[in-house]
């Protein structure tokens, strides 16, 4: 349970999720946030009216305490911690989307400048890997790129799409850290140095992401999604309708581990579990929250959490004492219990009624004359799962046929799935003229990731106004969006690439059948896929040898297929050889990743290393000329 202690009202606005606390002068910690007009500000209760106004820095003319920082430019990320060996404090990083700036807040001066032609969305502080300086990382258009205390380009990589959030912790345990990186291509990547290690898929742009202890951490999404993860493993998630604008680890009850705060764009905060996302405690702000932070702001030895809104209030909060704990909690217990036993409790009386009232149907009546919802022993729900080619009057998609297979029908049917409805889920309602034992619904998967869908179903006699709800799930598969082709004919993919592995065939057709819609009884790795988003044409083959080949036509990166295939392509000469690719001067590389995922990563290495040395090809033209 967290007290409030202090309030602050600071005449300023505060962008969202650029928020900082940085002792800059080593002592004093500071509360340093991003405003509009290009300006940063950092509030110093400490040292009132001892900072002159210098090049960047001047006082505000609404607080004594506040110093703005000019940037004259619109501030995209910032963050603050220890980067050189010899500064008296920490150092504030402020990026935006064409430069990175390196400020000593104490001495007033620049430590460096820098242009990021990639852009700053996010940043972080600390050491990666075997590098032996901190480094300021900031993640931008599809790049990742780490800057040491001289402002020396120490570490570059590239990852899969636009990054959004960043963390340094230890991932795999082995004493070093690994950088988390959170993306718009709903992606949670770990790096080791340049190396991808691990990748975590989820159903929405990657907001927040913030370490809480040992391997876990806490992670937040764009549709309000908010969770834990330990390592690759999802502890627990919630969902809310308003947005995650950050998130944090403190320890508001002083067991020793920390619990997830969340500041939400409705002026909420709430801290939950790191074990069951339980909510423990909350509280309201006037205005959405825009960061939250931690750090001994009085100055009396304790740390406190400290969350602020875009409207410059900022409250500062501790642990209660043992007393205060007690009786908060005991209510705050007491009023949940009866609450969910009243619930409970209605629950129960509306399930007794359902059976009384059935129990009173005539023994006599058949099922569709009866309104009591009674229904044949027999009855179950069957779903199927088919491809659907585009119409004139219908785009490509995915059908989930929902039946029974009896006179019953289906009133209404709700599913439940992950990124592809809005909202997360669908409600199909027919008619009370078109009611049948059959409900047909397309779905058309945004990416080709496996989905759950969680299918609830009401169904019935023909007249009945109560009725059975049946649940079951279906999941649907990674490449669904691929339809078999059952003729092989017509013009090759001109692109291909031939590779061997050491697995059965048959283990190839199982894979083919867990991840594409297959008819029964395809036995044959040799199959031809046409993609219903773009028209492409994919083939696989396998032959006895193990030897792999995988055709396809040459797609624009970023193309949908790039769950299947990693697939590369540079205009212009064919510079890096191999006699393994083909394709009309175009340099392609396609790999069979969800099979063999370290060729992925391996492939991933292989294009940032091509990468930097193009840079370094570039930098040498510009040095001589």
């Amino acid at each position: 349970m967290l007290v409030p202690i202090f309030t602050l009202k600071l005449n300023h606005k505060i962008n969202p999720r650029m928020v900082t606390m940085g002792k800059f002068d080593g002592i004093h910690p500071c509360l340093t946030a991003a405003t509009q007009a290009g300006k940063v500000f950092i509030h110093n209760p400490h040292t009132r009216g001892q900072r002159q106004a210098t090049h960047r820095l001047s006082q505000s003319a609404q607080d004594s305490d506040i110093s703005l920082l000019n940037i004259n430019q619109a501030v995209s990320c910032l963050t603050s911690g220890t980067l050189g060996p010899n500064t008296t404090g920490d150092t504030l990083l402020v990026g935006s989307q064409t430069n990175l700036l390196a400020y000593d807040v104490h001495d007033n001066t620049d430590i460096f400048y820098r242009e990021v032609t990639d852009g700053a969305n996010a940043i972080v502080l600390g050491k990666l890997g075997d590098i032996s300086s901190p480094l300021a990382i900031i993640g931008g258009n599809c790049a990742l790129q780490g800057f040491d205390f001289e402002g020396n380009d120490q570490f570059w990589t590239v990852t899969g799409d636009n990054v959004r959030s960043l963390v340094l912790f230890d991932f795999t345990g082995d004493g070093k850290n690994e950088l988390l990186v959170g993306s718009e291509d709903f992606d949670i990547r770990v790096f080791k140095e340049d190396e991808l290690v691990s990748e975590m898929a989820e159903n929405e742009t990657v907001t927040s992401l913030c370490h809480m202890h040992d391997s876990r951490f806490g992670y937040a999404l764009a549709n309000g999604t908010v969770g834990v993860y330990d390592r690759t493993a999802r502890y627990w998630r919630i969902k809310s309708k308003n947005h995650a604008m950050s998130i944090h680890a403190f320890d508001l009850n002083a067991d020793g581990v920390v619990e997830l705060i969340t500041g939400w764009s409705n002026g909420k905060i709430d801290a939950r579990s790191d074990r069951t996302g339980e909510v423990i405690f909350k509280d309201n702000f006037s205005s959405s929250v825009a960061g939250v932070v931690e750090g001994d702001y009085r100055m009396d030895g304790k740390i406190q959490l400290i969350c602020t809104s875009v409207e410059g209030e900022v409250r500062g909060y501790l642990p209660a004492s043992k007393e205060m704990k007690g009786n908060l909690m005991d209510s705050s217990v007491e009023q949940d219990l009866v609450r969910e036993l009243s619930q409970r409790k209605q629950n129960l009386l509306l399930e007794l009624r359902n059976y009384e009232e059935n129990a009173k149907a005539a023994p006599g009546a058949s099922e569709g004359d009866s309104g009591m919802g009674v229904i044949p022993a027999n009855t179950q729900l069957q779903t199927a799962l088919a491809v659907r080619a585009a119409t004139e009057s219908q785009k490509a998609h995915i059908e989930l046929s929902i039946s029974t297979p009896n006179e019953t029908i289906i009133r209404s049917v709700l599913i439940f799935a992950e990124g592809i409805f809005e909202g997360e889920s669908h409600v199909v309602h027919p008619s009370p003229q078109n009611l049948s034992g059959c409900v047909r619904v397309p779905i058309i998967p945004p990416k080709d990731i496996p989905v759950d869908l969680h299918v609830k179903a009401f169904v019935g006699g023909k007249n009945s106004t109560q009725f059975h709800v049946f649940e079951i799930t279906r999941q649907l598969p990674r490449f669904s969006m691929y339809d078999y082709n059952v003729q092989h004919g017509g013009p090759q993919p001109t692109g291909r690439v031939t590779f061997s592995i050491n697995d059965r065939p048959q283990r190839v057709v199982m894979w083919l059948n867990q991840n594409f819609l297959l008819p029964e009884g395809i036995e044959s790795p040799d199959v031809a896929f046409t993609c219903l988003r773009g028209g492409g044409l994919l083939r696989i083959s396998m032959q006895t040898s193990g030897e792999v080949c995988v055709c396809m036509c040459v797609f624009a990166y970023g193309c949908s297929i790039n769950r299947i295939l990693i697939v590369i392509t540079i205009s212009g000469p064919n510079d890096l050889k191999t006699n393994k690719i083909e394709g009309n001067n175009v340099f392609v590389l396609i790999i069979f990743y969800c099979l063999y995922c370290t060729l992925d990563v391996y492939i991933r290495h292989f294009y940032c290393l091509y990468i930097r040395h193009q840079r370094r090809l570039t930098n040498v033209y510009e040095e001589r000329y």
